[in-house]
Formats: C-alpha cells, sequence, structure tokens
C-alpha cells in the first residue's frame, strides 16, 4: 500500500499559525499527516473524518498523543453540531483537505480507482447505502449525463450516458472504465475515465453540499484572528471556496437591484491569500497526486 503523503504539507501548518494549546479543528483527517503536524506543534486537535476505517487507522497511528487528540466519526459537514459537544468553540484553526487519502485510493474494495478490478462503490461513509453503481444502474440517461457534465466537466457526457444505459447493469470500475474508454472520442491527457469517476464521487457522497456545509460551520467556529486553510483539488470544489472567501470578505456588498449598499453589512473575513499556494515542482515530483491541489486561507475578523 502507498504511504500517505500530506499535499501542502508545511504550507497548510504554516497558515494556521499554530500556538501551543491552541484548538484545532482537521476535519478531513484521512492518514492523520497534517493532524500530527499540528499535534507535534502542541496544539490540541478535533479530528473529523466519515471514514470509519479512516478512525480506526489513525487512533492507532496517533496513540502516543493521548488526550491530545480527539476523534469524531463524521463529516465535516457536521462541525458546528459536533465540535461543541467537545469543547471546541472559539477555536484558532481549521484545516480541510478535500483530496482522497492515498489508503482510500489504493484499497481495491473501495471502488474509487479504475486502475483496480472492484465493485462500484465510492461511498467515504460505508455506512451510506447508496453506491456508485445503484447510480449508474438505476438513473435516467438524462440524469446520469447531467452529473458528467455538472460534476465532472465531461464535454461527451450524453453519448457516455447513452452507452451506460444500453449496456447496464455495470457492477465494477473496470466495466465502466472500460465502456467509457471506448466511447470517448479524441485523444486525451489524462485516462478517459477519470472526469466520469470523479462525478460519481462527488454525487455518491453530497460533496459539494458537505463543502458548502463545512464552509459555513467552520467560519461560526473559528474566533477572530482564527485560520481557515482549505486544500482543494478541482475547479469545483475550488471556485466554491475561492467565492465564499471573496463573498465574506468584501467591505461592502449591494442586495439585488437595491441602490446602495447593506449598511448592516460588516465583513465576517479577511483573505490571507489572494492567489491560492499550490505544490512546488518538488512537491509534485515526490507525490504526483499532488499536482492539481490549491490552498486558500482567510482570517476570521
Amino acid at each position: 500500500m502507498t504511504e500517505h503523503l500530506s499535499v501542502l504539507y508545511k504550507e497548510a501548518l504554516a497558515a494556521l499559525n499554530i500556538v501551543p494549546h491552541g484548538r484545532y479543528i482537521d476535519g478531513t483527517l484521512g492518514a492523520g499527516g497534517h493532524t500530527r503536524g499540528i499535534l507535534s506543534q502542541g496544539g490540541l486537535v478535533l479530528a473529523f473524518d466519515w471514514d470509519p476505517e479512516a478512525i480506526q487507522y489513525a487512533q492507532k497511528a496517533l496513540a502516543e498523543f493521548g488526550e491530545q487528540v480527539t476523534f469524531a466519526n463524521a463529516s465535516f459537514a457536521e462541525m458546528a453540531d459536533v465540535a461543541p459537544q467537545h469543547g471546541f468553540t472559539a477555536v484558532d484553526g481549521v484545516l480541510l483537505d478535500l483530496g482522497l487519502s492515498s489508503r482510500q485510493l489504493d484499497n481495491p474494495e473501495r471502488g474509487f480507482a479504475f486502475r483496480f478490478d472492484a465493485p462500484l462503490d465510492m461511498r467515504f461513509d460505508t455506512r451510506r447505502t447508496q453506491t456508485a453503481a445503484d447510480l449508474v444502474n438505476t438513473l435516467p440517461e438524462s440524469a446520469l449525463a447531467d452529473i458528467f457534465w455538472r460534476y465532472g466537466d465531461e464535454k461527451q457526457s450524453r453519448r457516455i450516458a447513452r452507452a451506460i444505459v444500453a449496456q447496464r447493469p455495470l457492477q465494477t470500475t473496470t466495466q465502466l472504465a472500460d465502456l467509457v474508454a471506448r466511447e470517448v472520442r479524441g485523444r486525451q491527457k489524462i485516462h478517459p475515465a477519470t472526469r466520469v469517476f470523479q462525478a460519481l464521487r462527488i454525487a455518491v457522497n453530497g460533496e459539494l453540499d458537505a463543502l458548502e456545509k463545512g464552509l459555513d460551520a467552520a467560519i461560526s467556529l473559528l474566533k477572530p484572528g482564527g485560520r481557515l486553510a482549505v486544500i482543494s483539488f478541482h475547479s469545483l470544489e475550488d471556485r466554491l471556496v475561492k467565492n465564499v472567501m471573496r463573498d465574506l470578505s468584501q467591505e461592502e456588498i449591494w442586495p439585488d437591484n437595491a441602490p446602495e449598499p447593506d449598511p448592516t453589512w460588516r465583513p465576517v473575513l479577511t483573505r490571507v491569500t489572494r492567489k491560492p499556494i499550490v505544490p512546488t515542482a518538488v512537491e509534485i515530483a515526490a507525490n504526483p497526486r499532488s499536482r492539481s491541489a490549491k490552498l486558500r486561507v482567510a482570517e476570521k475578523r
């Protein structure tokens, strides 16, 4: 199994301005790399992950830190409700790393990667019932095409959806990847099935809805001066994060069709990064999965 490498590790930790005994939320525990970095600098961490296997793995890997770290088997979208239960309010920082961990990608049973022949699953939280196979085999052609276009920016979405409906049932990653490879026309810089798999994963897990809720929750939990650091891996995520940070840092807002700005508006954030921080060439060479990562940072006012 590939060792997990936390993307933009040094940059993310620097962005959080970690102080000893400060309270931090890692909304995406994964293999625990970023959490370990915060703990090693003396921070207290509440670590979220909706994957039970990730929690079990990290509990063992981070056992040396004892009560310095608390684990929550929940989505970061639930932060606003769960964090206060563990005494995490007015926190010093929140980190969201929206990428898949290597443990998930390299586990054939999870069905995230098409390089393994595995069931079409793609659930982060294996307690959920709906899998990628359920979507592929039950949704109408138009709904599948919409998922591929909206969440994968797949320009041949209708052609692929039509082929899936004609060929289903499809039960494995290989069956789906091979079908897409046959249908997609033109040369591709990436595997033809990459965008389809991304789109299905986002749909299965409701990732963009979760991100919206998670950003709102994170901002509400930060104390003044607290930092929000978000690492995204595709344009949909990055655009959402960018827009939230931009909108909440504006000095004034103009409601629709209003003759003047809203006098009650007060900016909530200050953008620390106008442009995203991206991996260095050295990091990309060491960890090719980091190549599309973008880190954006904002501070609570």
